[in-house]
């Protein structure tokens, strides 16, 4: 009943009360990103949706127009090569994702699921698949972003996605919400770059 009515109508309501709410941030970040660097406010890619149809995914831009487009940011090599100085910030607050509210008020996404793989991440598709975690709508944030995001193996994720696909409930979308406030605050299994740039760029 949830998983079929409830989560949709939530979905719906909540993301149009943050879309009225949040209107005036959204444009004053709109604005920064357009006095900080040339290029459009939001950045297009295609991912992968829900039964592995093809989207476009919103964000704000928080990279140089010239950045690499289909390759995911933690694989980059120099990411913060590419990072503008407005794009270092949102980032690391998260409200690069908040263009999303449009894609889950109009059924695209949902506050829950697994994360929308790009069209091009092919074993993380494929492990999906083998996990049912591809038939359900893709989130904001999931249970594999609150259980180690970028730290996590391609299997490792696509077993947590799995695990929330089996168990779409009220309860666990709110254990979700959660810990995303943590993980956000904390920073908690986040990366810029490859792991050896990181290491690196310590030095």
């Amino acid at each position: 009943m949830y998983q079929k009515y409830w989560k949709r109508i939530l979905d719906i309501v909540l993301s149009g009360l943050a879309i009225l709410t949040l209107s005036p941030l959204l444009a004053v970040i709109a604005v920064w990103i357009k006095l900080d660097s040339e290029g459009p406010v939001l950045f297009r890619q295609t991912r992968i949706g829900i039964h592995k149809t093809e989207f476009e995914i919103l964000k704000f831009r928080t990279m140089r127009k010239d950045a690499p487009n289909n390759v995911p940011t933690h694989m980059f090599s120099d990411s913060h090569h590419w990072i503008t100085r407005s794009g270092r910030f949102l980032r690391k607050a998260s409200l690069d994702e908040l263009p999303q509210l449009l894609q889950i008020f109009t059924g695209k996404m949902s506050f829950v699921g697994p994360r929308p793989a790009l069209w091009n991440q092919y074993d993380l598709i494929a492990e999906r698949d083998k996990n049912g975690a591809n038939d359900v709508l893709p989130g904001l944030t999931g249970w594999a972003q609150v259980n180690g995001r970028d730290s996590l193996s391609v299997e490792e994720k696509a077993r947590y996605d799995g695990e929330y696909a089996a168990h779409v409930t009220f309860g666990m979308d709110m254990k979700c919400i959660w810990k995303t406030v943590s993980t956000v605050i904390t920073r908690k299994g986040f990366s810029e770059g490859k792991r050896e740039d990181r290491q690196e760029n310590r030095k």
